[in-house]
């Protein structure tokens, strides 16, 4: 087969989890042995199909969820279907997400199969602050994890953390980044906490002791320059990192690149097109087609992405109406305008949102 000569990145979700975090808004459900072996034969199903349907090299891999590292030793039989299904570049970044208190052997099964990035959903040093969150590991079972990987081989290490937490101040986010530091990743996620409808924390949201938007945004430029002291380059709204340790595959969504996506809730933007499975295990375990939704790679879906980056947008994709907003944006320090280029300052990255639809929805 001839391959096109764009190359895609490939997502794979696990929608699976030991126990469900009072935060979290992603699809994923508790693990039961006979759903997990039906969707294994599922996914693994689709893999296949998909591989006979596209004629598209891959660069990058990433298997998200839920939490992968339930998948166990089943890792290489999936990393062997994909690899026998598609063109799987030789320097492509492979990257699985793993929780601190899987069973570090999962570790072992990763590297085996061809798995060069791991993604540590850390979330915070501090027992109490996990345990707020419904976080079944410890600060403990972090440093297990984290010198498992080295141990397996693991060089590009990625972990998340969040901010604005409950009963949260900048003495504890202080001690939450020395601790993410002191492990010595070379890339950071860092996230605010946000009250998510269908989620534990919504119900109580009245009661949760969080930190206002103010002190929200304190949090989050202390995060910005305590990192950048370190070393930690801000590529993007919510991501750091060292040298050559960005995340390829998460570059493709922000540079509107094209990726395929397998698994329930899992989107895909392919020959131009947004498509989609639903949230519904059953129906993917059955077969299900995955739902169109759009036109991708507009002029409006570029800027949208593009001004998450730290590398900007080209100005040239703004119409003359909303160049005249971008000047007014940046009389009030909200983003720069420079060689050609237009990018968010960090203090605009908080107002995101707000600003993206002032660009977008210009005549309103």
């Amino acid at each position: 087969m001839k391959y096109l000569p764009d190359n895609i990145g490939l997502y794979i979700h696990i929608p699976f989890c030991a126990k469900k975090c009072l935060y979290c808004d992603f699809y994923s459900a508790i693990k039961s042995e006979k759903v997990y072996a039906d969707y294994l034969s599922a996914l693994l199903r689709e893999i296949n199909n998909w591989g006979k349907k596209i004629n598209r090299a891959v660069d990058t891999v990433y298997i998200g969820g839920g939490t992968p590292s339930l998948l166990g030793r089943d890792i290489v039989a999936v990393l062997r279907e994909i690899k026998n299904c598609f063109l799987v570049s030789s320097s492509a970044e492979i990257t699985a997400e793993c929780n601190p208190g899987c069973d570090v052997s999962f570790f072992s099964y990763a590297k085996e199969c061809g798995v060069n990035r791991l993604s540590l959903g850390v979330q915070s040093g501090n027992d109490e602050a996990l345990k707020k969150l419904g976080r079944t590991h410890t600060v403990a079972d972090v440093r297990s994890a984290f010198n498992a990987a080295r141990q397996a081989g693991f060089d590009n290490i990625s972990v998340d953390i969040m901010i604005a937490l409950p009963d949260s101040n900048l003495k504890t986010l202080k001690e939450d980044i020395d601790f993410v530091c002191s492990l010595k990743p070379g890339h950071i996620s860092a996230y605010i906490l946000k009250i998510e409808p269908n989620t534990a924390f919504y119900k109580w949201q009245d009661t949760l002791p969080l930190p206002d938007d103010d002190a929200a945004a304190d949090q989050y430029i202390f995060l910005c320059r305590q990192l950048k002291e370190r070393g930690f380059e801000h590529y993007e709204i919510s991501n750091f990192a060292l040298s050559g340790k960005k995340s390829r595959h998460n570059l493709k969504y922000w540079h509107c690149e094209e990726y395929l996506g397998i698994g329930p809730s899992a989107h895909s933007f392919l020959n131009g097109k947004r498509f989609y499975y639903p949230r519904d295990l059953k129906g993917f375990i059955a077969g299900n087609s995955p739902i169109e939704d759009c036109e991708g790679g507009t002029p409006d879906e570029k800027i949208m992405l593009g001004l998450r980056l730290s590398e900007g947008v080209a100005a040239d994709l703004f119409s003359d109406t909303a160049l005249s907003k971008a000047k007014d944006f940046e009389k009030a320090g909200l983003l720069k305008i420079s060689g050609g280029k237009i990018t968010l300052t960090e203090k605009g990255m908080l107002l995101s949102n707000s600003i993206i639809t002032e660009f977008l929805y210009e005549d309103l």
